[in-house]
């Protein structure tokens, strides 16, 4: 039953193969056996996950369908859960239960998917590798002495080791793309405000994107479906209509024009890669799509812009965690000042904060122009090469990351070159754009993305191109050795 993607566990409920029930407790078996090699899971939550599934049974025995109805899932650890933790993976949450369920949560809940817990991942989302949770590192179920991606390597880890279908991530900089194309997955970062953020524990505010992750793009489509929509208690989500993504899958690919960046094959990107994303290129050609070369010139400059950006946001977001109202809090403090001073320093990690440190120079008087305001232009040119490239192409492609998965704390001592590793997926943060990474191949038995970009709300574009390419490969059924 493990192997089943989400598509299939929803037609096996439909067919009456099998209960949402047994599924469930085979499902929290296998975590239960096999999820101490991964750490993947910060939280299983076995009671509700039970609770919810014979609930969903009940509802498909009067009637009621649904693809997610009785489908196991789990929740990054930043998504709230009413009375269950919700970490962040820090320290500074350890002991923090929601009072209420994220928008996302309540979502997938009312249509009737089955939590079966909440997924380890790098510290408040700070990361490209998922080793600075306080939790511990999570592995890449493809090699155990390799990260998964991060931030949300808990969540791709856990989807990729075949111990639930799909899992809900989230996306600053490429957190969910990145672990996809680490650990064999479809990863899918919406347009910014498709996604609800309410209950998503900020990171930084304008890059933040909830989104699916899944073996398949068919399951992605079924997962972003009931994730995604408006929500009136979140400012930056938009009032924009939610297609069937499932629909558009079987579109014809023939004329579709696909857009090859030439700034993204430059000296830094591995040459094994680079071969395999030429090779999905003449695999999309064969579908019938146009491959025309484009340009990026102002990519070069995304990586200081973020690194700018995103720990500012960050510095504000996190003000709130002072020991005062929730969260970790020193012992015995002398005044007010040993109070925050000691719960941020004890509660938060290396990584956090680094960026928070960056973060508030960023924003100091003196150096805000300097700094914030001229990343917020470079920012604006990087949206304008899209919009401009767009005119010309209906999606653009390129690798998902430079390298394949490194060695664990192979990069701990070097912040900048994890943060390199970003290169090819924060422009559709900072332009606010849908992007999906999906399987193409494997560099010394580790896995391989191609990323897709398209235009604002056009993840059923970016859907359908993955479906048909998979329907034409097999790389995304492979499956780690041992699960």
């Amino acid at each position: 039953m493990h192997q089943m993607t989400l598509a299939e566990i929803a037609r096996g409920l439909a067919d009456k193969k099998f209960s949402s029930e047994e599924l469930t407790k085979v499902l929290l078996a296998r975590i239960t056996q096999l999820d101490p090699q991964l750490n993947s899971f910060i939280s299983l939550t076995e009671e509700l996950a039970i609770e919810q599934a014979k609930a969903a049974d009940v509802r498909r025995a009067n009637g009621e369908s649904g693809a997610l109805l009785g489908a196991p899932i789990a929740h990054k650890d930043l998504f709230c859960t009413q009375g269950i933790r919700t970490s962040c993976g820090s320290k500074m949450l350890d002991n923090f239960k929601a009072p209420y369920d994220a928008t996302v949560v309540a979502k997938l809940a009312a249509a009737g998917a089955v939590t079966l817990g909440k997924t380890n991942m790098d510290e408040f989302a700070m990361g490209s590798a998922n080793e600075s949770s306080w939790y511990g590192a999570v592995k890449n179920p493809w090699n155990l002495e390799h990260v998964p991606g991060g931030s949300s390597g808990g969540s791709a880890a856990a989807v990729a080791a075949r111990l639930l279908p799909a899992a809900t991530a989230t996306d600053t900089g490429g957190s969910i793309r990145q672990p996809a194309a680490f650990t064999n997955l479809t990863g899918l970062k919406p347009t910014y405000g498709r996604v609800s953020r309410w209950g998503m524990i900020a990171y930084a505010s304008s890059l933040d994107q909830g989104g699916p992750l899944a073996r398949a793009a068919e399951d992605c489509a079924i997962l972003l479906q009931g994730m995604a929509g408006f929500d009136q208690n979140d400012s930056t989500s938009i009032d924009e209509p939610v297609p069937d993504y499932s629909a558009s899958l079987n579109t014809s690919l023939q004329g579709l024009r696909i857009g090859v960046p030439k700034e993204y094959f430059s000296a830094g990107l591995d040459p094994r890669i680079a071969e395999l994303i030429q090779n999905s290129i003449k695999e999309l050609q064969k579908l019938g799509a146009v491959i025309k070369e484009i340009s990026l010139p102002n990519m070069q400059h995304a990586i200081p812009a973020y690194y700018v950006i995103a720990p500012a946001e960050a510095s504000s977001n996190l003000s709130r965690f002072d020991g005062v109202r929730f969260g970790h809090r020193c012992e015995h403090p002398k005044d007010l000042i040993d109070l925050y001073k000691r719960s941020r320093g004890e509660g938060f990690g290396p990584e956090v904060q680094r960026r928070i440190m960056v973060g508030a120079y960023a924003l100091s008087a003196g150096y805000y122009d300097a700094y914030y305001l001229k990343a917020q232009k470079i920012r604006r040119l990087v949206k304008n090469d899209f919009m401009a490239a767009f005119n010309e192409v209906d999606i653009i492609l390129g690798p998902t990351t430079p390298n394949p998965a490194w060695k664990l704390g192979a990069k701990n001592s070097d912040p900048v070159a994890a943060y390199l590793e970003d290169v090819y997926t924060i422009t559709a943060n900072l332009a606010g754009l849908p992007g999906l990474s999906m399987p193409a191949g494997f560099v010394d038995g580790l896995p391989v993305g191609v990323q897709l970009l398209a235009p604002y709300f056009q993840e059923g574009r970016l859907l359908n191109v993955a479906h048909q390419y998979q329907l034409n490969t097999d790389w995304h059924t492979r499956t780690p050795t041992g699960f």
